[in-house]
């Protein structure tokens, strides 16, 4: 049985920006497929991720966050945590989990930021979606 639907998880960090990658995403996965799921921070999405993909009603689980320095802490230890952990996801359960995450070095809440940062989201859940679709294809054509 080939799975169609798509988990899709949300930092709400910065959701202005964050937001536009599920829209690039269903650019080619429609709405329809894809079930979202907001998280409070980037540093949430590796659990609800794993647990989606275990859930064996996904063909693929993306996962979509801006991690800037908010010059508190070093945003860099944050943005591997959660690479890290998506990746183990993926591996653990054997579902493709995608990571849409964002670590600039620079970023200012300007309105030329935001523009870029924005677009650039778009674009990147465009390539998670082209990525789940080819990994599903790729993993069919194994299958068969």
């Amino acid at each position: 049985m080939t799975l169609t639907r798509y988990a899709f998880i949300k930092a709400n960090w910065h959701s202005h920006i964050v937001d536009k990658a599920l829209e690039g995403f269903c650019e080619l996965i429609p709405a329809s497929q894809v079930d979202v799921f907001d998280v409070p921070g980037a540093f949430e999405m590796p659990l609800l991720a794993r647990d989606l993909a275990s859930s064996g009603r996904y063909a693929a689980v993306a996962a979509a966050a801006f991690v800037v320095d908010g010059g508190i802490y070093r945003h860099d230890f944050v943005a591997q945590a959660v690479v890290d952990g998506l990746m183990r996801a993926s591996m653990d359960s054997g579902v493709p989990v995608f990571s849409v995450s964002l670590t600039p070095h620079h970023y200012q809440e300007t309105a030329h930021h935001n523009a870029i940062y924005e677009a650039h989201f778009i674009e990147k859940g465009r390539e998670a979606a082209t990525a789940a679709l080819m990994i599903g294809k790729a993993r069919a054509a194994l299958a068969a």
